[in-house]
Order: structure tokens, then C-alpha cells, then sequence
């Protein structure tokens, strides 16, 4: 039997394991919505940073609760978190289940619901619960969904629908994650290729003569391939900076400048054969 929620009730659960699958409709201008999950001690607050389950940290250590991958079916796209609420922690007194925006306020999304399953049952179960989650204000950015917490032995579900302006990192800061400085900030603005200077390399690392990637720089001149390379200025060769001709490849090199005798007389012409 599927329980339909309003705003505020509870229902009792005799799962050991739950589904709890967001949905919503997608289209122009309706942001995507990420699901999250808050293991909570005493007091309402996490233990450690590791009891937020979110897109950054799908897993928790213990495995018991994690994130599952973004599906579209035929009723729009889905974001999942399953709970193994029998072998938690008994620290662990609540599992907070949200849900974030991205780039716009879930004013804008439509048909945003929460749907809880047996994780357990086989087959294409009904829903244990549904509660259909709407904005208040039309300013929340992220929105608790719903709880699943310890009654006795057992768990139950309420239906929350409480909203955030402040993002998933208000919501999470608000059970007692902590979260950078920088991350709260705004993204750094690109720097242009004019002023940017890039991190050298891991393969500059390497080499220590390296260029660009981390490869040795290229030669300063292609070699004469085949002929005597001209001698380094200061051991006999050409000063530095002088001009050098380019090798005729394939040809004999001019020979040096010499001086003609002046008795050298040629041989008298005449032909080589006479006929008998």
C-alpha cells in the first residue's frame, strides 16, 4: 500500500533497506536537481564530514548509504539514495534525504516528489510512501525532503519539505559540516592567455632541460646530415653569429684556389687510330 503524505506526517516502515528516489520533470530553463543524505547523531548534528552523502561523495564509508547514478524514465529524471536502515550505526538517530538546484531556485522545477521504496522487494513494487515537494517561497535553493528516523526498534518516514536559499552548502553547514572558505566564495575569474602562467609540467619534473610538455626543447639548428658540422667559435671556427653556407648536398665542396704553371704545355692533337 502506498502512503500519500502531506506536509508534517510520518509513516512507520518495516523495510530493513530503502530507496528514497526523487523525480522531477525536466525542460527549458528548469535547473537539475542533485538528491543528498545526512547520517545524524545526537543533537541533529553529523559526526564528521563523512555522514554527508552527496555527488562529490556518493559513498559512505560504511556503505550502508549511498547515492546511485541519475536516470530519466518515462515520468521525467531521478536521483536515488538508498539507506540500509538495519545495519546502521545505532549513533546514527536520523537520515536527513535533500535535495539541491543547480543554477536556479526550485521555483522553476516542476513535479518535484520523493518516493520511498523497499530496497529489498523484488521485482517493480508500488512505493511504500510519496510526498509531493513544493517550494514556499520560491527562494530555496536547497529543500529537505524528508527523515528517516529511529522510533523504538524500529524506523519510520516524515514528510519535511523545508527549503534552504542558501544551497546544499547552507543546508549541510547547518548540520554541522564544515566546508572551506574558498569553496563558499565565487569561482575565481579565468585568467587571459596574455597573463596566465602556466604550472609547469610533471614531465618538467623529469627532465631538466625540458620544454613545452616536458620534452627535451628542440635542436637550435637541423644538422648538415653528411658533412663535417662547422666548429664552435673560439676552437678554430667561424666567430659566433657569422654567416655560414648552406651544404650542397649530394655535390663535391669547392676545391681551394691554386695557381696555373706557366710551362704546362698540352699534348699535340692529332687523331688516336690510323687505318691499315
Amino acid at each position: 500500500m502506498t502512503h500519500s503524505m502531506p506536509k508534517g506526517s510520518n509513516v512507520p516502515l518495516d523495510a530493513a533497506a530503502v530507496r528514497a528516489v526523487l523525480c522531477w520533470t525536466p525542460g527549458p530553463g528548469v535547473p537539475d536537481v542533485d538528491a543528498s543524505a545526512l547520517l545524524l547523531g545526537a543533537g541533529g548534528r553529523v559526526r564528521s564530514d563523512e555522514d554527508f552523502v552527496f555527488y562529490n561523495q556518493p559513498r559512505h564509508p560504511s556503505g550502508l548509504v549511498r547515492r546511485l547514478s541519475k536516470k530519466r524514465v518515462a515520468e521525467g529524471l531521478t536521483d536515488t539514495v538508498e539507506a540500509d536502515l538495519a545495519a546502521l550505526d545505532t549513533s546514527v538517530e536520523q537520515v536527513v534525504l535533500a535535495a539541491s538546484s543547480d543554477g536556479d531556485t526550485f521555483a522553476r522545477v516542476r513535479d518535484l516528489r520523493i518516493l520511498l521504496y523497499d530496497a529489498g522487494a523484488a521485482g517493480a513494487s508500488a512505493p511504500l510512501a510519496v510526498f509531493e515537494v513544493t517550494a514556499e517561497t520560491g527562494e530555496e535553493t536547497a529543500i529537505i525532503c524528508g527523515e528517516l528516523y529511529r522510533r523504538g526498534e524500529g524506523w519510520k518516514f516524515r514528510a519535511v519539505g523545508q527549503g534552504y536559499p542558501t544551497g546544499l552548502i547552507g543546508l549541510a553547514t547547518a548540520f554541522g559540516i564544515s566546508v572551506d572558505e574558498a569553496e563558499q566564495g565565487e569561482p575565481e575569474a579565468e585568467a587571459s592567455p596574455a597573463t596566465a602562467a602556466p604550472a609547469a609540467p610533471s614531465g618538467a619534473d623529469l627532465h631538466p632541460a625540458a620544454g613545452a610538455g616536458g620534452f627535451p626543447p628542440p635542436p637550435a639548428a637541423p644538422p648538415a646530415y653528411g658533412y663535417p658540422q662547422p666548429a664552435p667559435a673560439g676552437a678554430g671556427g667561424p666567430a659566433a653569429g657569422a654567416h655560414q653556407p648552406a651544404p650542397a648536398y649530394g655535390y663535391p665542396q669547392p676545391a681551394a684556389a691554386y695557381t696555373l704553371d706557366p710551362e704546362f704545355v698540352l699534348p699535340p692533337m692529332g687523331p688516336q687510330f690510323v687505318r691499315p
